[in-house]
């Protein structure tokens, strides 16, 4: 695809997609219940799962090997740490479900992932297509 606003705005579709589908149809009880414990094999499965669903970006904007390992590896690192971090903040604070700010910090959690795929998208748009 050679038109980078097209191009742009099918890497954030299928970014979008992939998260629905690899957040929660994919995402196990096993995976849920473990994110918090650094290093727990769920935790890692889950992310690994979700960088692996950004594979499917590169469908529509091919990078470079390189550049798309990058963008494989951070959105690992960001994705985990990210999971990690909510769940840990949620179990410190003691937070349940019907507590706000336990939904303050999904939506904080879900938040960054959006924003992580925008990096993702421009990042790959435009070195890989650039604007001229």
């Amino acid at each position: 695809m050679t038109n980078p606003f097209g191009a742009l705005l099918a890497v954030l579709t299928i970014l979008e997609v992939k998260h629905f589908i690899c957040d929660y149809p994919l995402q196990t009880r096993y995976q849920l219940k473990n994110k918090g414990t650094y290093g727990h094999p769920g935790g890692i499965l889950h992310s690994g799962i979700q960088a692996a669903g950004t594979l499917f970006a590169f469908v529509a904007v091919t990078p470079t090997f390189l550049l798309g390992a990058g963008i494989v590896v951070v959105e690992f690192l960001v994705h985990y740490h990210t999971d990690w971090a909510k769940a840990n903040f949620i179990r410190h604070a003691g937070y349940e479900v019907a507590d706000a700010r336990f939904w303050w910090a999904i939506g904080a959690d879900q938040l960054i992932h959006q924003l992580t795929y925008v990096v993702i998208a421009g990042v790959l748009v435009g070195m890989t297509i650039g604007t001229g």
